[in-house]
């Protein structure tokens, strides 16, 4: 079993961009790691503060495939100067993959929180 983590930012608390950040951050990782729903053991999501329109995972069950995996969403902690409207997700996944063979995903802004991945 694998983590896997990604993050991506939404311009404005609003359901349906909630939901499309959060599908295309989930389809990407998908792609990044060769991996299908069927392999996620569970998926624990967080989103910031200034994110109550929406559950993130909500968006993830529009998905085919998602409807059995185990999802769960979180509050980020709330830390002075961090970045808003930013959800993460870490990814417990059946994999045979190395651990340096793991793609994280960071979109948009949230590719700040992890300069060492871009490239």
């Amino acid at each position: 079993m694998r983590g896997i983590r990604g993050a991506i930012t939404v311009g404005r608390n609003d359901k349906e961009e909630i939901w499309q950040a959060t599908q295309e951050l989930m389809t990407e990782i998908l792609h990044a790691n060769d991996i299908a729903p069927a392999d996620i053991g569970a998926a624990i999501f967080s989103a910031t503060e200034d994110l109550t329109a929406a559950f993130p995972t909500t968006g993830v069950r529009h998905i085919a495939g998602f409807d059995l995996v185990p999802l769960f969403d979180a509050r980020q902690c709330a830390i002075d100067n961090s970045l808003p409207r930013c959800i993460r997700v870490l990814l417990l996944v059946n994999t045979d993959a190395a651990q340096n063979d793991i793609h994280h995903v960071y979109l948009r802004a949230a590719a700040r929180l992890r300069p060492d991945l871009e490239g």
